[in-house]
């Protein structure tokens, strides 16, 4: 479900399962960290472009997997995925097209740039399933756009255009094009051609250091209320009342 080809120092990574809008299983999160380890370890690949196939970038969670097989422990795929994101040495580059959801939204606050096609939605939707954030966008986030804002996206979870992505830094450009996709990959050109070694020390330099620790921390932090918040009775309504398509009720459950 997820493809990857390396050609002139371009790895490119496809999350590919369209008709469910990209949204990721439990093999998926295990494959694309397989393949962005790999990628980060290979000397042939200078940078790395992520990119989801059909309409969508990633609509997230795929509901009845997450269901089927919850997060448990703090060494789940979803958690891990996370973790080596924070900690690449190579760039990382996200064309987002159609909706980024949960997941496919924190995802991408460990890319070094993002460019979203201008119809894009991102969507943070995590307590109105009953849960907290995620990937250290409770940090990261506010870091960004200051407390106030962050509270505003992160608790009411509408959605953002990439107009206003812009605006708060979270997008670098704006793609007015039917696909984000060609612009990155240009982007993601542009870069095989400089110093491969100056590239990782300035990304070294941006993200590693007490920031990259706080980031680590605060994924442990969320990853541990995010299982508590999964297995309680709050979550179970969003996440049932969402696969019964009904608003859910969380009158008494806390």
């Amino acid at each position: 479900m997820i493809n990857h080809q390396l050609a002139d120092g371009i790895l490119k990574i496809l999350l590919n399962r369209p008709e469910k809008k990209n949204a990721f299983t439990n093999s998926m999160y295990r494959e694309l960290t397989q393949i962005l380890s790999d990628g980060d370890q290979n000397p042939e690949v200078k940078v790395m472009l992520i990119s989801g196939a059909g309409n969508a970038f990633s609509a997230g969670n795929d509901i009845a997997d997450f269901m089927q097989s919850p997060i448990t422990h703090e060494d789940a795929p979803p958690i891990n995925l996370l973790k080596v994101l924070a900690g690449l040495t190579k760039p990382l580059i996200a064309a987002v097209d159609g909706v980024a959801v949960g997941i496919g939204a924190t995802l991408l606050f460990h890319c070094d740039l993002v460019y979203a096609q201008k119809d894009v939605r991102f969507i943070f939707p995590f307590v109105s399933l009953g849960l907290v954030p995620e990937g250290a966008v409770s940090l990261l986030l506010p870091r960004l756009v200051g407390h106030q804002k962050a509270s505003e996206i992160l608790l009411f979870g509408e959605p953002i255009s990439a107009d206003e992505a812009q605006q708060i830094g979270f997008v670098n450009k704006v793609i007015t094009e039917p696909s984000a996709l060609p612009y990155a990959e240009q982007r993601a050109q542009k870069l095989t051609a400089l110093s491969s070694g100056s590239i990782s020390r300035t990304k070294s330099l941006l993200k590693d250091g007490a920031l990259k620790t706080a980031v680590l921390n605060q994924i442990d932090i969320e990853g541990k209320l995010f299982i508590d918040r999964l297995h309680g009775p709050a979550a179970k309504e969003a996440l049932t009342s969402f696969l019964e398509k009904r608003a859910p009720n969380f009158e008494g459950l806390d």
